[in-house]
């Protein structure tokens, strides 16, 4: 089983979405945090070092992730997937972004 993690700001629109439709993806678990301290769910050192894989919406919050959390990075692979804050929760053209970018590393 591999441990995928997504993070956006505020854990409200795209990163639940991406945890969502990710769900009942094979051979994964998903979770979901944000990097502001105000958020829904906000991201922990305990979630990162939970997570195989992790996905962030864009290179701010990449930045935020190697500011704050340096020491529980250790090796783990990050990726950006370049997707800007202009989505519903849920959003058709959303979930179909995240498909096209996320698949590829869960094969």
């Amino acid at each position: 089983m591999k441990n995928v993690l997504f993070i956006c700001s505020q854990n409200k629109l795209r990163s639940p979405t991406a945890e969502q439709v990710f769900a009942d993806y094979p051979g994964i678990e998903t979770a979901s945090a944000g990097t502001n301290h105000d958020a829904e769910e906000p991201l922990t050192a305990e979630l990162l070092q939970w997570a195989d894989l992790i996905f962030v919406m864009e290179k701010a919050h990449r930045n935020k992730l190697s500011r704050r959390f340096r020491a529980h990075l250790g090796g783990k692979r990050i990726v950006c997937l370049d997707i800007p804050d202009n989505y519903a929760f849920m959003d058709p053209e959303l979930i179909r972004l995240l498909e096209i970018k996320v698949s590829r590393f869960l094969s």
